[in-house]
């Protein structure tokens, strides 16, 4: 921004500064000036650190989104991959064609309950009785 600043321009700075704020007021100036720039440095060092955090959080949690995704997917493949040999196992057994083999579960993760047996329910009538002869 100015360039390089040698020995001569910063004499001509400290005797300016020392001109408009006398010897009594500039070393508490120059406490205050190095004070600043401790804050300032302590500051961007803080945030520098917060965001690399922030970054290094948001990389675990799209790396943990990518393996939950790679595991859904290797289970659906693994349940894709048992219902074709479900209906392979059906055809052999039964003689049957894949297209009409019965359907296997398409997800492991909720099974179907079996079929309830029909129940039989029998009602007893009373016997008729002829009672005319």
């Amino acid at each position: 921004m100015f360039g390089s600043i040698g020995m001569p321009e910063l004499i001509i700075i400290f005797v300016i500064a020392l001109i408009i704020f006398g010897p009594r007021k500039l070393p508490e100036l120059g406490r205050s000036l190095g004070k600043s720039l401790a804050e300032f440095k302590r500051a961007s060092t803080e945030l520098r650190s917060t965001l690399e955090e922030e970054i290094h959080l948001e990389e675990q949690r799209a790396n943990l989104e990518a393996l939950k995704s790679t595991t859904a997917t290797t289970a659906t493949t693994a349940t894709a991959a048992a219902t074709a040999s479900a209906a392979g196992a059906a055809t052999a057994t039964t003689g049957a064609s894949p297209a009409t083999a019965a359907p296997a579960p398409t997800s492991a993760a909720a099974p179907t309950a079996p079929a309830a047996a029909p129940t039989i329910h029998s009602v007893e009538q009373p016997m008729k009785t002829d009672r005319s002869a």
